[in-house]
């Protein structure tokens, strides 16, 4: 497969940071809220954040947690909170919420989707409340999803993580991301760890749930711009094609504007 591509990370990151400070002032907030995961693009984004200078609220938000994922979290936290005055950090512990909506919910646990509606749910409780700091604080939710997983496969929950007033590295591949990190001294706990989403309270990772490798999925997602298609590959190639070409079919509902049945006109003119 091809080579990963490489970005200008210094001038990247200043973009990024001007971006992201001029939107805020421009619609009067007062900064960013962001949910912090122990991954590498929640870490990127609130590093990305905290160098506007503005209010940088970072919220940890544990439903069953690998303690892994929660220490890398706070690492990441406490180092950013050292190097940027204006980072603020709270922890928001949701089992008790989503436990609680389990057991309201119980008669559906024979349902075949049943796993993965509580797994979306998560992000969604999430979703709220990093919207109610948002709200309390003046501040915008600060969305961490990056190219591939927006509008590539669609890896995120719709109403979940998918929830955002901006997104400053949805124009970013994973490896764009992890070329940011190293220049941003993200911990090297998080750089290093395999991708999660750490939506079903184990240590799945994402290359196990969506079959293919980011690194696999950036390589289909240049091939479709080209007007690839499976035929032209053969081997693991074309089963990387195959899984990116369906992900993506699969998951257009989420990447595309919710529709509106738009009326004629002859119906309201009577």
């Amino acid at each position: 497969m091809a080579k990963k591509s490489k970005i200008k990370v210094a001038e990247t990151n200043n973009y990024i940071v001007t971006w992201l400070k001029e939107y805020a002032v421009k619609a009067k907030i007062n900064g960013f809220v962001i949910g912090i995961s122990g991954g590498i693009d929640s870490a990127v984004t609130s590093t990305l954040c905290a160098q506007t200078g503005l209010t940088t609220l970072c919220v940890e938000m544990p439903i069953h947690q690998e303690v892994n994922q929660m220490d890398r979290g706070k690492e990441h936290i406490e180092q950013l909170k050292k190097r940027f005055p204006n980072v603020k950090s709270t922890t928001i512990d949701l089992t008790s919420v989503f436990e609680t909506f389990k057991k309201e919910v119980s008669a559906s646990e024979n349902e075949s989707n049943h796993d993965i509606s509580l797994a979306n749910t998560r992000a969604r409780l999430r979703m709220t409340t990093v919207y109610y700091f948002a709200g309390i604080h003046r501040l915008l939710v600060a969305g961490t999803g990056n190219k591939v997983e927006d509008f590539g496969v669609g890896f995120y929950t719709k109403y979940g993580d998918g929830g955002v007033d901006l997104s400053p590295i949805a124009d970013l591949m994973k490896s764009d991301v992890y070329q940011l990190s190293d220049y941003l001294e993200i911990p090297k706990s998080i750089q290093n760890a395999a991708p999660t989403d750490g939506l079903f309270g184990d240590s799945r990772t994402d290359e196990e749930q969506l079959g293919a490798s980011y690194d696999e999925l950036e390589w289909a997602m240049r091939e479709v711009e080209k007007n690839k298609t499976a035929d032209n590959f053969i081997g693991r190639e074309k089963k990387v094609f195959e899984i990116y070409i369906n992900l993506n079919t699969i998951n257009q509902h989420k990447m595309k504007p919710v529709p509106v049945c738009i009326i004629p006109e002859y119906y309201k003119n009577c």
